[in-house]
């Protein structure tokens, strides 16, 4: 959430910043709220005064003997408009509250302008596009062949956009999550934690996907059984470990001694992909279930680009160990998500579509989510809790990494080479062929 001192003092200033990412801020609307509320206020501030004054002229009273019956009149009087305006100015509040929780987070000054993913910088390619010398195959042929992919079993048992794994295929999958998590964990100093599959609402506000993203979201049902408390609660399956892990911060206060915080969590995803509108239906380019090793970090602010750029080059040694070709794109302002300032798209290259394709996206959400969960650190220079920077990335979809790995290092005779550093996750197999009638 933005500043709300900010958006009183420069609301034009906001308006121009947010134009590039293509958002318009309602601003007759949330200046005609924010002086009610002014008014509000002050007619608060006013009757407490004149409650204070009251309070004193009946202490007078008493001690000269007089009747104070008049002024307890005056009292309760000034007590019930008090209580009137308190509720209203409570009312406004939540009401400008959920427009302010609309409003996307400003881009740093180092988004470049831009609709939509065609207007992307690209700032670097790494590696060698691979050389095929035979009719490639997409990989939901490769891995139905290698019977590895079985999506009609997935369709009977569940629906569409999901998966069954079976034999080497799984095992390969199994393999690159436990190597994503051993390089972020050995080589760049993660901690890895594990978090529940199922978040309440309060978590999802605090990162952003709600209010405005609810659709895309697995709301549950609560039991009956449940406690009457727990039943009232919002419960949904995580579509990204960014929630749990950073609302673990929500409501606290860091030490700068224990900063910088960096995760590395394994979990499934579920989305519903709402708004993907038939895209990538077939495959597992874009499921409802698919898994992500997911790197999250709350720093000092000074600190935040610093490390976004850390954060973006360790996403990018998994891609780099695995061999695979890839390139980092910065996302225009109208392709930028809603809680980020900044973001670096990690696109791997799938050779069966001819083009890179995103398996990574690395943001600096600045103070936005922070101020959302009260996520705070305390600054030893002026002793005070201050807001915190968050920062995620995927280290990385592990569906879509297999998806590079099978098309990447696929062979003539249908079979898939197992990259070097995975094959000792894969009891040094070297080779996935297909089975011989």
């Amino acid at each position: 959430m933005l500043d709300p001192k900010l958006l009183r003092r420069s609301l034009n200033d906001v308006a121009d910043k947010l134009s590039v990412r293509g958002f318009t801020i309602d601003i007759n609307k949330i200046s005609e709220l924010e002086s009610l509320r002014k008014d509000l206020q002050i007619k608060v501030e006013n009757l407490q005064s004149a409650r204070n004054v009251k309070s004193k002229e009946i202490g007078r009273a008493k001690a000269q003997g007089l009747d104070i019956a008049p002024i307890l009149s005056e009292v309760e009087t000034i007590k019930q408009d008090l209580q009137k305006a308190d509720a209203e100015l409570d009312e406004l509040k939540e009401k400008l509250n959920r427009e302010l929780a609309l409003i996307p987070n400003m881009p740093h000054e180092s988004v470049p302008y831009g609709a939509a993913e065609e207007d992307n910088l690209e700032i670097r390619k790494v590696g060698k596009l691979p050389e095929f010398d035979f009719n490639i195959k997409d990989h939901i042929e490769i891995g139905e062949a290698l019977s590895g992919l079985d999506f009609a079993a997935a369709s009977k048992i569940t629906g569409s956009r999901f998966v069954v794994m079976q034999g080497a295929i799984a095992r390969l999958h199994r393999a690159l999550t436990q190597f994503m998590l051993d390089t972020h964990i050995n080589e760049h100093s993660y901690q890895e934690t594990y978090v529940p599959y199922m978040v309440n609402g309060e978590s999802l506000f605090g990162t952003g996907q709600l209010p405005k993203f609810k659709e895309d979201l697995y709301e549950l049902e609560a039991e009956d059984t449940l406690a009457e408390e727990e039943s009232r609660r919002e419960y949904y399956l995580v579509p990204t470990a960014e929630v749990p892990v950073t609302n673990l911060y929500r409501n606290t206060i860091v030490e700068a001694k224990d900063l910088p915080r960096k995760h590395v969590c394994h979990t499934p995803c579920f989305r519903s992909e709402a708004g993907s509108y038939g895209r990538d239906t077939k495959g597992l380019i874009r499921q409802h279930q698919f898994e992500k090793v997911e790197l999250v970090q709350l720093v000092r602010p000074q600190e935040s680009y610093e490390v976004l750029e850390q954060l973006t080059q360790d996403a990018e040694a998994v891609l780099q160990k695995l061999e695979l070709p890839y390139r980092v794109v910065s996302l225009c302002g109208g392709d930028l998500g809603f809680s980020a300032a900044k973001t670096y798209d990690i696109e791997v290259w799938v050779p069966s579509q001819n083009t890179y394709r995103e398996i990574s996206s690395c943001s600096n959400f600045e103070d936005f989510q922070a101020r959302r969960m009260q996520a705070r650190w305390r600054n030893p220079e002026t002793a005070k809790p201050e807001l915190l920077h968050t920062l995620n990335g995927s280290g990385l979809a592990v569906g879509r990494t297999l998806v590079a790995v099978l098309e990447n290092f696929q062979n003539a005779d249908g079979s898939v080479t197992i990259p070097a550093v995975l094959r000792s996750y894969m009891n040094n197999q070297q080779i996935i062929k297909p089975l011989q009638d």
